[in-house]
């Protein structure tokens, strides 16, 4: 047998201290772990073939290295793998959910959104990968910070629905002087449907009906977004 198919199958309780993740990690830290060792610490374990290393390198290789990709995939085509069952592809979805939504994350004083730049840093994360597409609607305070996020709905490949009405009803229940609202695009494409500036126009005439002011609309993809302010489109 190879060395290299050796090395392979062995699991990582016969690796060298400092070379298995979870001891790597309280050794050197959790910056010192590549992506592929810090999946394995999810899983445990490998297969009869592959350590779990070995099986996340894999992982990863097929998707083109990509963690946004990975955050693609369902419980389902994870356990495509050989050595991951339901569990562990619950784990491994579960953490990758957990890392977009901190990302999310702003602690302390709510965030200010005046530019479509700040929307995007904070709704990208958790739209831009999504194979599904959904609509939301951020809430503002005179002062463009966000009092309130709300997904609006969340539909199919092609398409989702915006309820106006409900929009309007959570405005006047937060108190909002403005609003934002975004939704993403699976195909990665960033050119507003006729839908989508039609929908626009709608929620802004609603808006000002309440006196509120509709700040911005962004559509978001995994290259980057479409600001229908930034466009002279409001």
């Amino acid at each position: 047998m190879a060395m290299e198919e050796y090395t392979q199958k062995l699991s990582i309780k016969h690796w060298a201290e400092e070379d298995r993740p979870r001891e790597k990690l309280q050794l050197k830290g959790k910056a010192a772990l590549s992506e592929a060792e810090l999946l394995a610490i999810l899983i445990g374990s490998g297969n009869t073939e592959e350590s779990a290393v070995t099986l996340c390198q894999k992982i990863l290789h097929d998707h083109g290295n990509d963690l946004s990709e990975l955050g693609r995939l369902s419980v389902a085509q994870l356990m495509k793998y050989k050595g991951i069952g339901e569990a562990k592809a619950i784990s491994i979805v579960a953490a990758l959910e957990l890392g977009r939504r901190r990302q999310m994350a702003v602690p302390g004083r709510k965030p200010e959104l005046k530019t479509s730049h700040q929307v995007h840093e904070l709704m990208g994360p958790l739209l831009a990968d999504l194979p599904h597409e959904e609509f939301h609607v951020l809430y503002l305070n005179r002062a463009n910070r966000l009092k309130h996020r709300e997904r609006l709905s969340s539909g199919g490949i092609s398409g989702t629905v915006a309820d106006i009405r409900m929009m309007m009803a959570t405005a006047l229940q937060v108190l909002a002087s403005g609003i934002i609202v975004c939704h993403n695009h699976p195909s990665g494409s960033l050119r507003p449907s006729q839908q989508d500036i039609q929908l626009t126009k709608k929620v802004k005439t609603a808006a000002a009906l309440l006196d509120l002011a509709m700040v911005d609309h962004l559509i978001i993809g995994d290259s980057g977004y479409f600001s229908f302010a930034d466009e002279g489109m409001l």
